[in-house]
């Protein structure tokens, strides 16, 4: 079988009732009647949901039949947001198509940002595709802020103050701090958006450009004469490179001499080396106490061996007793002669 027509399945019903023999109209045409009344239901329903947006997309020559508008109502997606993106599209010239529209909000882009982006982008002669700016936006980049930045450049606040940081500290060669201040001027590159590195590396590049000319200069004052050098060398270095920006200026807000970390490092080491010199010292002391400890020890040693010796002097015949009775004489005068020679001490 081919199918039933439309036709067919109406005699179908309405033969039913008829040959159930009721009085009044025959059930086929009672549910028939039902079952257009609920389709011109819906469909009143769906006309009224929806005539607004048609009417507002047919006047603006926005080309948004309402069999679209059913079928995103269909596929969940927010119509409001397309016919009116469309309609801003059409009005400034952009030739979009409905379908290139809810794509880009299914896929999950902000639909809105984009087509605001296109319009500036168009206004400004800015070669902005809707394939580049889709793009974009599903990488999570700010499609619109990107373009603003391309015809409004931005400043950059270099250290960024939010990070807690106010000031780029740097040592020139004579060991006096500098703290620096810049303000770096970039455009946004549309065409190096995707996969470009963002502001923070836009701004550690420059500070590391800052600490690098800072710490070349023979002198503070030579910077301080001169703040643009700073500005000029970190330019000339090509900062840009693999950023989401091109960089168009660097100027240096403002240079205040700090702390002289040269003389507290001279300071430091000269601790340290005075610390080292006391060690030493110590050290050489320490060994000087245990030679004479030695030396005493050695003395003591000799002197116990002197009784033995002269004992054994008496058993030989080697020495007298008159001997060692002067012997002792000498002995007491000297210790006498000593303890006269010894300054008293006062109390």
């Amino acid at each position: 079988m081919k199918g039933i027509s439309m036709f067919n399945f109406t005699n179908i019903i309405l033969g039913a009732g008829q040959d159930a023999g009721q009085d009044g109209p025959p059930i086929g045409t009672m549910i028939l009647i039902a079952i257009v009344g609920i389709i011109a239901f819906v469909a009143v329903l769906l006309v009224i949901k929806f005539a607004r947006l048609w009417l507002q997309a047919y006047f603006s020559r926005a080309d948004v039949k309402l069999s679209e508008l059913i079928g995103m109502w269909l596929r969940k997606v927010d119509a409001r947001t397309i016919v009116l993106s469309k309609i801003t599209a059409i009005q400034a010239g952009l030739k979009l198509t409905t379908k290139d529209l809810e794509s880009h909000y299914l896929a999950g882009g902000r639909v809105p940002n984009v087509v605001r982006a296109l319009v500036a982008a168009n206004r400004a002669n800015i070669d902005l595709s809707l394939q580049t700016a889709t793009a974009i936006d599903l990488a999570g980049r700010d499609i619109l802020d990107a373009v603003q930045t391309s015809v409004n450049p931005k400043v950059i606040d270099c250290p960024d103050p939010q990070k807690g940081r106010e000031t780029v500290d740097a040592v020139a060669q004579d060991g006096i701090q500098l703290k620096a201040k810049a303000r770096v001027t970039v455009r946004a590159n549309i065409e190096r958006l995707i996969g470009g590195a963002t502001e923070e590396t836009v701004i550690a590049r420059v500070g590391e450009g800052i600490v690098t000319t800072i710490g070349s200069s023979l002198t503070y004052k030579g910077v301080l004469e001169n703040p643009d050098r700073i500005s000029k060398a970190v330019l000339a270095k090509g900062l840009d490179a693999g950023t989401a920006f091109e960089i168009l200026s660097i100027d240096i807000a403002d240079v205040d001499v700090g702390e002289n970390v040269g003389a507290q490092l001279q300071a430091a080491q000269a601790e340290a080396d005075m610390r080292r010199a006391k060690a030493e010292a110590e050290k050489r002391r320490a060994m000087a106490v245990a030679r004479e400890q030695e030396m005493r020890a050695l003395v003591v040693e000799n002197e116990s061996k002197v009784p033995l010796a002269m004992a054994d002097a008496f058993k030989k015949g080697n020495l007298g007793v008159m001997d060692y009775y002067r012997m002792k004489n000498i002995m007491a005068d000297t210790s006498m002669r000593d303890s006269i020679a010894k300054p008293k001490s006062k109390d």
